[in-house]
């Protein structure tokens, strides 16, 4: 009798030593993860016992339970993070738990375009699958007005409140979340440059300068042009004159430009029409980039007051000081385009 104990003793104790092999064997193996690699996405409040039998539903590891255990037995399981995790082959058991403590998850991209209006913006953010939508502005109608009001920004006009940038982002973060994070930026960006500026600009404000150059970005394309042409604004503020800026005016028309800019829509007034109003437009007419605050704070000095396409086709300007000079820039341009078209 008690050497058939002492036999069972030695069999069991025979069956746990190789249990425990195989447990060791079994968490230093890597995982079947698809040579193109397995994106596991793991929402709040997701159990860890559940993540186990999502990889063994999808043939990452057969023996979930396992899995399970480990996790619960070594406390990972409580410390892992939600979000997106692209596992690559060679990871074992211990290590993906590693991962998934590390919170090192997949971060998506959102860029915001210098010179976007809201609307484009808005677009960009609802074709954007990675983001949650919580925002109620529509693309239609005062869309600037209504996103302000929305997002309690210290503004009439949402227009212009967000920093042209690529946003790193999480799946699940909400359109709201990534509007803010913008306007935080451009809120920095503007102050840093309001705290710099040329003493003598005529702006009474942050707000007046971040109007200055979005008219500055929609101006041209060119970042050796920006300070130039902040320059001519800023010389036409100070002695009185009208601005008479085509961007504004066609922001002023809004869905009704039609790419093509006559002279009726000079003439007809409207608040963003700085051919038949003076100063400033009430609101930005888009996005600006950094580099165009910076040139609206500290413009280049000088004596030109007009600019017109060089015509040389690289999106370059002549500048002049007077209007003789200005209305001689323009012929040559007109010539140019004559001549390109074949008149």
């Amino acid at each position: 009798m008690r050497r058939r104990n002492l036999i069972a003793l030695f069999i069991a104790a025979g069956l746990v030593a190789g249990s425990a092999l195989w447990v060791r064997n079994y968490l230093a193996t890597p995982l079947t993860i698809p040579a193109q690699g397995y994106r596991l996405e793991i929402t709040p409040g997701t159990a860890w016992s559940a993540v186990a039998r999502r990889l063994s539903d999808d043939g990452i590891t057969a023996f979930a339970p396992v899995l399970t255990a480990f996790g619960q037995l070594t406390g990972q399981s409580g410390r892992i993070q939600a979000g997106e995790y692209d596992l690559l082959p060679g990871l074992t058991p211990g290590t993906l738990l590693q991962e998934l403590v590390s919170g090192r998850i997949v971060l998506h991209k959102l860029t915001l375009v210098e010179g976007w209006s809201v609307r484009e913006m808005l677009r960009a953010i609802r074709a954007e699958p990675a983001l949650q939508k919580t925002l109620r502005a529509s693309p239609a109608g005062d869309v600037a007005a209504a996103l302000a009001h929305e997002l309690g920004l210290p503004w009439q006009s949402a227009e212009g409140a967000f920093l042209p940038e690529t946003y790193l982002f999480a799946r699940g973060t909400t359109d709201r979340e990534i509007l803010s994070r913008a306007h935080k930026a451009l809120n920095d960006r503007l102050n840093q440059a309001w705290a710099t500026r040329r003493p003598d600009l005529p702006l009474a404000n942050p707000y007046e300068l971040l109007i200055l150059a979005s008219i500055v970005e929609r101006e041209t394309a060119l970042a050796s042009e920006r300070p130039l042409i902040a320059g001519v604004f800023i010389r036409r503020l100070q002695r009185g004159m009208r601005l008479q800026t085509d961007p504004t005016v066609i922001y002023g028309l809004g869905p009704r430009f039609d790419g093509n800019l006559t002279r009726v829509d000079l003439e007809t007034d409207s608040p963003w029409n700085t051919y038949t109003r003076d100063g400033l437009p009430p609101t930005p007419i888009a996005a600006p980039s950094g580099a165009s605050i910076d040139a609206a704070s500290r413009p280049v000095d000088g004596k030109a007051l007009f600019f017109v396409a060089s015509g040389n086709g690289d999106g370059s300007h002549q500048f002049t000081a007077t209007l003789k000079e200005h209305e001689a820039a323009v012929r040559d341009y007109l010539a140019t385009l004559n001549r390109r078209n074949g008149n």
